[in-house]
């Protein structure tokens, strides 16, 4: 019998990064989750449900040194993965400001939060992931500059925007045989979607989670959404 396949799941201590877990362990996958901190997170209560099937690594993502920690302990480790997601997303303190209204403070958060943490996880972890695994961010259907016809979360829509750029420059470095993808998951209700979304974490997590397995076998990168529709640029 084959080895179960591992998933390294970049901030899964809540939201949509804890409903993926969750999702891939329902699937027959083992977790390695991060988390920011040292408090108890539902990744803790995953580990304990599945057990020895759940490894928690504390990094947070905007403290390069922490990436460098980790790196060096999945190194050690020498540990491989089929799957290297992360999962990483903030919005400025009052999203309906327009861009020039935006402070300089808030908008480095959001960008280094959105943009260059996720690729900076990224550019330092992939010589962990198997020649053939899959390497993957959670982007937003706010990133498609096709698509933004309203305006609105204007900050957020170009940090996320950003990363997909930034993806598809990693994605051009990369043998062309390696699968890549940037997913949008769909306006869902949790903390940064808000109340008002149109989706549940269930309405959208089980499926986004079948489109990252069958992306597994197919080379490149795409930009997707959580039904697997190709999301335009």
């Amino acid at each position: 019998m084959s080895a179960s396949p591992t998933i390294l799941l970049v901030g899964a201590s809540r939201g949509l990064g804890h409903a993926m877990a969750a999702e891939f362990l329902e699937k027959g996958w083992n977790v390695v989750g991060t988390v920011r901190g040292g408090s108890r997170t539902l990744l803790h209560d995953l580990a304990d449900k599945y057990t020895g099937r759940v490894e928690i690594e504390t990094l947070d993502i905007c403290e390069p040194d922490q990436i460098k920690a980790l790196d060096n302990r999945l190194s050690v480790s020498a540990k491989t993965f089929d799957l290297l997601f992360v999962n990483a997303g903030t919005t400025n303190r009052d999203p309906t400001q327009n861009i020039g209204d935006v402070s300089t403070e808030d908008f480095i958060h959001v960008m280094v939060t959105n943009s260059l943490s996720p690729m900076r996880v990224v550019e330092s972890l992939a010589h962990h992931v198997t020649p053939k695994g899959l390497i993957g961010v959670m982007s937003s259907g706010q990133g498609s500059i096709s698509n933004n016809e309203t305006g609105l979360r204007e900050v957020y829509r170009g940090t996320k925007a950003a990363l997909n750029m930034f993806m598809r420059s990693f994605a051009a470095r990369q043998d062309p045989s390696r699968p890549m993808v940037v997913m949008a998951p769909g306006w869902v209700k949790t903390e940064l979607g808000g109340p008002d979304a149109r989706l549940t974490i269930e309405e959208s997590i089980p499926s986004l989670v079948n489109v990252l397995v069958s992306k597994q076998e197919r080379p490149g990168l795409e930009y997707l959404d959580y039904l697997g529709r190709t999301v335009p640029w």
